[in-house]
């Protein structure tokens, strides 16, 4: 064999695979910087780029690599079969095949027409008479990732990570990889900078994503794991210039999975998604956001992004009656909303948390839940309810009456978390149970929006007909998949909005599907802005159900603070709108009007952030959102800063602007656009007030 080199240039996208004389295959460049051949390394280094890592058990992992992934085995020995290089509906599609004896391996990469963004994911075939045990499967590997732009890595190289926490959402941080601890102490570390997350919950304690910024080249590589269960993703170094990048669903050491691929059956890891671009960590995600439009259901939902009441937060929180209903109702109608969802407690006459039967509670509703929703319908809303259908109350009945086998099941037990068994979607009576619910919900009541939350995590998987606890939550979490993907396609029009705790499981696989996510349970207006403000990094801004819910008591501002919360987002309005007063009320009308005078432009719109990412304890956040020739820019001010803010605003240095205050019309605040600079400042009355501003080019 002749060594051979395939040349890829697409969507502004640079690779090069190098095919050895001796069959092994090298990813040596993917950037967004066409390839500096002095980049590529001496033969030596180039040894480390492989494209793929595959550990199999009773292989020897032939490295001093400690818990990195490097030097696996058969993945090193995997040598190049052929290549395929053609085009679909979304636009270029690069595979690479190669096999070790009776083990083929197949790396995927699709491209997507005029998006910097590939998705990548690998594919194992058992060819043998023999069953090839599994115990890690990279779906993103890349070695080189520092090797363009001037000094070390560790001068050059951020590492952003998305921290995530119930009521604490979305909190990104950046740092040097010294800084994390990793420092080139040798020729290479047996340190890594690993994150992974167990269970059902694919985004407690950090998204599934993250970003790596080589500030000496100006290039960002962004991506995300699309997966709704376990992931893995580490970064370290394999050389002394050079740093690997590598993604994964799950794993035997960090999530406690294992496959044993029978003998001409195939595995097919989890996908990643990856940005390159040039520019920083904005530009990163303004190319996944584009990606994540492409790759998501189909949907009037999201252009058309009706307003949703939710009768929940700070408002009935969970105890709705007939009686408390009807008047929020009424309030809902005239301010303007177009969806009405009763939450948790509609099928309770005790605690909200006893789920699993799901018929209406008579003493809740004791005229029959019928009158509720034919008097929501009646006011020209669209009722929606509250589910929690992947969960099953220890206290239900039907938990005692029904087999082990729907629930999740470890060493003999069945796997208990806070109140609730974990019903296994591999069971066929668990999806006709689920179908049965969610039947009812259409055709007998008319639901047309589903609030489908998810409280509690499952752990790291069940034993019931798997090879390991992780390979039975891999497959649970790709058949609980498989069923919204036939629930949609029966109910075409349903919406069914994503909810986990707030944003315990934000992830694109469920958002591929779902039109709408919860982004957070935070119950305090002035904290929820820091969320709110960064839910685009990680959910379309379309997607983004962002919560308005002013207080009974209060003042014009908590009210005008809580729309702009929303305003740039999906509206999930809440709080005690029939009791709230009519000034206060008022402004709530203005802001949901507002919204729909500028809600087509969402879903074409881009995010930026003028003075950066928020974190809570900012005293000024800003997040905008960027239109062919508009600007539309979200700024609250907080506590402890000064009165007014500069606000830089990409794109727009040296242009002739029209500013204005789209919400609310008051004029109780003053602004001045430099245009030699591209600055907008903004002097804002007092603190936890917050405004809405237009930039017309």
């Amino acid at each position: 064999m002749t060594r051979q080199r395939i040349n890829i240039l697409e969507n502004g996208i640079s690779m090069i695979v190098e095919i050895t004389e001796g069959g092994d295959v090298r990813l040596l460049h993917l950037s967004s910087l066409p390839a500096d051949e002095g980049n590529l390394g001496i033969e030596e280094e180039r040894r480390v780029r492989r494209i793929v890592e595959l550990q199999v058990t009773g292989e020897d992992q032939n490295d001093h690599h400690a818990s990195k992934y490097t030097g696996t085995m058969p993945g090193g020995r995997l040598k190049y079969v052929t290549h395929r290089d053609n085009r679909n509906d979304n636009g270029r599609k690069f595979e690479v095949v190669m096999e070790d004896g009776t083990t083929e391996v197949t790396v995927h990469y699709q491209f997507y027409d005029g998006i910097s963004v590939i998705r990548s994911w690998t594919e194992v075939v058992n060819r043998g008479r023999n069953f090839l045990p599994l115990a890690y499967v990279s779906s993103f590997a890349l070695t080189g990732i520092a090797k363009e732009g001037t000094g070390t890595w560790e001068t050059k190289s951020r590492l952003h990570v998305p921290h995530n926490t119930w009521h604490g959402e979305l909190q990104w941080r950046n740092h040097t990889l010294p800084e994390l601890g990793l420092s080139a102490a040798n020729a290479f570390s047996l340190k890594r900078l690993a994150y992974s997350k167990s269970g059902t919950w694919s985004s407690a304690d950090f998204l599934p994503m993250g970003c790596y910024e080589n500030t000496a080249s100006g290039t960002v590589i962004g991506w995300q794991i699309e997966h709704n269960g376990s992931w893995h993703w580490e970064i370290s170094d394999a050389s002394p210039s050079q740093l690997y990048l590598q993604i994964s669903g799950p794993t035997e050491n960090e999530n406690h999975w294992w496959k044993n691929v029978a003998p001409g059956e195939s595995f097919v890891s989890v996908p990643a998604a990856i940005a390159l671009v040039q520019g920083r960590f904005e530009q990163a995600i303004g190319e996944l956001t584009r990606y994540r439009r492409v790759i998501r259901r189909r949907n009037e939902d999201n252009v058309k992004l009706p307003v949703i009441f939710n009768d929940y937060m700070n408002c009935l929180f969970a105890d709705p009656t007939t009686e408390k209903t009807l008047p929020l109702v009424d309030a809902a109608a005239k301010a303007g909303c177009e969806y009405y969802c009763i939450d948790a407690g509609w099928y309770a006459d005790g605690e909200w948390s006893d789920v699993g039967l799901w018929q209406p509670s008579t003493r809740r509703f004791p005229g029959g839940f019928q009158e509720v929703l034919d008097y929501i319908r009646a006011k020209g809303l669209i009722p929606g309810l509250w589910l929690e259908l992947e969960v099953m109350g220890i206290h239900c009945p039907l938990a005692d009456q029904v087999p082990d086998e729907w629930f999740f099941m470890r060493h003999g037990k069945r796997a208990i978390d806070h109140g609730r068994y974990q019903l296994d979607y591999r069971n066929p009576e668990v999806i006709r149970y689920a179908d049965e619910v969610i039947d009812r919900l259409v055709m007998e009541y008319k639901v047309g929006y589903i609030k489908m939350d998810y409280n509690i995590n499952a752990g790291i998987g069940t034993e019931v007909d798997a090879d390991s606890f992780g390979d039975g939550l891999l497959r649970h979490n790709r058949a609980y998949l498989a069923w919204l993907d036939r629930v949609f396609a029966r109910y075409p029009d349903l919406v069914i909005e994503n909810c986990g705790s707030g944003g315990m499981r934000m992830d694109y696989a469920l958002l591929a599907r779902h039109s709408v996510q919860s982004i957070s349970d935070q119950t305090d207006y002035r904290k929820f802005a820091a969320i709110s403000a960064a839910s685009p990094t990680a959910v379309t801004p379309e997607q983004s159900a962002a919560w308005s819910y002013p207080l009974k008591e209060g003042d014009e501002e908590d009210v005008i603070f809580n729309m702009v919360n929303s305003m740039l987002m999906r509206i999930h309005q809440s709080g005690h709108l029939a009791e709230i007063q009519q000034d206060r009320f008022e402004l709530i009308r203005e802001g949901i009007s507002y919204y729909k005078s500028i809600r087509e432009q969402i879903p074409k719109a881009l995010p930026f952030w003028p003075i950066g990412l928020p974190k809570h304890g900012d005293s000024w956040l800003s997040m905008g959102l960027h239109t062919v020739d508009k600007a539309y820019v979200a700024v609250w001010r907080l506590q402890g800063g000064s009165e007014e803010i500069r606000l830089p605003i990409d794109g727009f240095q040296g242009k002739v602007l029209t500013v204005r205050c789209g919400y609310p019309k008051r004029e109780d605040c003053s602004w001045y656009w430099n245009q030699q600079e591209g600055v907008l400042t903004v002097t804002l009355p007092a603190d936890f007030t917050a405004r809405i501003f237009e930039l017309h080019k």
